[in-house]
C-alpha cells in the first residue's frame, strides 16, 4: 500500500511518496510562500501529488502548528495565515482523492519518525524537539505518541525561560519559542540562525537559555534521549557539544537522570517517515 507523506512547517512544505516496503520512491520540498499563506501552499501540494506517476491509499501528516488529535482538526498555525480550524483530513480526501487520512502536529510525527528509523531507536520514552521556524516538542512511549488529555502536551515551545523576556506571538513573554528559534533570532539579531550558530561566542550565549528550556523537560520527563531536530539541528557539534556542557552545568546536581541530547539522524526528513508511521498505525 502506497502512502503519501505531508510535512507542513513554517518555513517549507514537503511532500513524499513511500511504497508498500516504506521505501521512499518520491519527494519534493519547496519554500513556503507566505503572503501566498494556505491557499498557495494546498494548490502547490495538490499540483505535485497529481503529477507523479503513482498513487497512495493513505496519507500521513505532519502539521506545523497545534492539531486537536482526537477531532482530527488544525487548530491554527502561528507563521502562516489561513489555517485556523482548517479541515485539513478532508481536504486531502476530496482534492487528492485519498480516503485514508490521519494528521498530528509535526513534533509528534517527528518523534515517530526518529524513534522509529532514527536516532531514537531502543530509547523510551523519548522526547523529540523541533528547534526551526518555531520550537515543538513529541514525547514518545512504549505505547506509543503522548498526546496528554487535549491533544496538547510536549508544547514546550511555550515554556516561559525568562520572565522578563520580549513578548511573544502567542501573548505571553519570555517563552522559549520566542528566545531560541530561528525566526525570533533572525528577527532580533539581523542574521539567519545558520550564521549566528557559527559563532562561537554567540552560542556560548545561546545555550544558556536553550538548556534551560531542555532542563524542564529532562527533569520533568527523565527521558531517555532526547533527539533535536529541525533546522537549527543541522549545525552539528558546533551547537551540541556546548549545549550538553551547559546542561551538564544547569541540572540539579543531586540529579542522576541522564543528559543524552542528539541531533535527528533524519535530517529534513523526521516528520516524513513519522507521517509513514502514523498512518500504518491507522490502517
Amino acid at each position: 500500500m502506497n502512502t503519501l507523506a505531508i510535512d507542513i512547517g513554517g518555513t517549507k512544505f514537503t511532500v513524499a511518496m513511500f511504497d508498500g516496503e516504506g521505501r521512499m520512491v518520491q519527494r519534493h520540498s519547496e519554500a513556503t510562500h507566505r503572503v501566498g499563506g494556505k491557499d498557495w501552499m494546498l494548490g502547490r501540494i495538490r499540483d505535485i501529488v497529481q503529477s507523479w506517476p503513482v498513487r497512495a491509499e493513505r496519507c500521513g501528516i505532519g502539521f506545523g502548528g497545534p492539531v486537536n488529535f482526537e477531532t482530527q482538526m488544525v487548530t491554527l498555525s502561528t507563521h502562516v495565515g489561513g489555517w485556523a480550524n482548517f479541515d485539513l483530513i478532508g481536504w486531502v480526501r476530496a482534492e487528492l482523492e485519498i480516503g485514508k487520512v490521519v494528521m498530528d502536529n509535526d513534533a509528534n510525527v517527528g518523534a515517530l519518525g526518529e524513534g522509529v528509523h532514527g536516532a531514537g531507536r531502543g530509547h523510551r520514552p523519548l522526547f523529540y524537539m523541533t528547534l526551526s521556524t518555531g520550537i515543538g516538542g513529541g514525547i514518545l512511549t512504549g505505547e506509543g505518541v503522548y498526546r496528554g488529555a487535549d491533544s496538547y502536551a510536549g508544547e514546550l515551545g511555550h515554556l516561559n525561560v525568562d520572565p522578563a523576556g520580549p513578548e511573544c506571538l502567542c501573548g505571553s513573554n519570555g517563552c522559549f519559542e520566542r528566545m531560541c528559534c530561528g525566526l525570533w533570532l533572525e528577527r532580533d539579531h539581523g542574521k539567519t540562525a545558520r550564521e549566528l550558530l557559527g559563532d562561537p561566542a554567540f552560542v556560548a550565549a545561546y545555550v544558556v537559555t536553550l538548556a534551560r528550556g531542555l532542563k524542564a523537560c529532562i527533569m520533568l520527563l527523565n527521558p531517555s534521549r532526547i533527539v533535536i531536530g529541525g533546522g537549527m539541528s543541522k549545525a552539528g557539534d558546533a551547537l551540541f557539544v556546548p549545549l550538553r556542557a551547559e546542561l551538564r552545568r544547569q541540572i540539579t546536581s543531586w540529579s542522576r537522570a541522564r543528559i543524552d541530547v542528539v541531533p535527528a539522524e533524519l535530517g529534513d526528513d523526521s516528520v516524513l517517515y513519522g507521517a509513514l508511521e502514523l498512518a500504518r498505525a491507522r490502517t
